[in-house]
């Protein structure tokens, strides 16, 4: 799996996209946690959960589906204290960012892949590309040399691609106020 500050990360820069002067915290801090929240199924462990099962580590809370549900989920209950920002953006990002964790995770070079069509098909892929090196589980184990490692593949394939995205944003809005003003 890819660490859980670079899916935070990414979900920032899918955030940017989807970025408004008026989105609140809450939005940004839901986002995170959807991108986040798929690696709950690691508790499974302690339960006698196999990695390959069907609750097991990259399996159904990896899976589009599950975006689908967290998103909806999240949506609607933050359309209720944010009536500014459409469903359907919050949507959008929710969706995108808990689909993101899935993505990462099929593009590291460790695990059993990523059960995408849980709960209608419990195989799992891989993508043909995994530059990323598979984070190690547990937190004293990412401070570590093999943490140091896979952080810096982190940055080079998740880290600036995301900032250069936010970037990219951020020029297209000052260059979209720039024109208001003047035209």
């Amino acid at each position: 799996m890819a660490s859980a500050l670079s899916h935070a990360v990414a979900a920032a820069g899918i955030g940017a996209v989807f970025y408004r002067r008026s989105m609140p915290a809450p939005v940004w801090i839901t986002g995170i946690v959807c991108s986040v929240i798929p690696d709950v199924d690691v508790i499974g462990f302690r339960f006698g959960i196999h990695y390959g099962d069907f609750w097991g580590h990259r399996g159904f809370t990896h899976s589009l589906f599950f975006a689908v549900i967290l998103a909806v989920v999240a949506a609607a209950t933050l359309a209720r204290f944010q009536p500014e920002i459409s469903r359907a953006s919050l949507f959008a990002y929710f969706f995108l960012s808990t689909a993101s964790h899935g993505l990462l995770d099929a593009m590291t070079n460790g695990g059993l892949g990523v059960a995408f069509f849980s709960p209608f098909d419990n195989r799992r892929y891989f993508l043909p590309w995994r530059p990323i090196l598979v984070s190690p589980i547990g937190v004293t184990r990412f401070f570590s040399h093999r943490g140091l490692a896979v952080l810096q593949t982190e940055i080079l394939w998740i880290w600036l691609p995301s900032i250069v995205m936010i970037a990219i944003v951020m020029i297209l809005l000052r260059l979209k106020a720039g024109q208001t003003i003047h035209g």
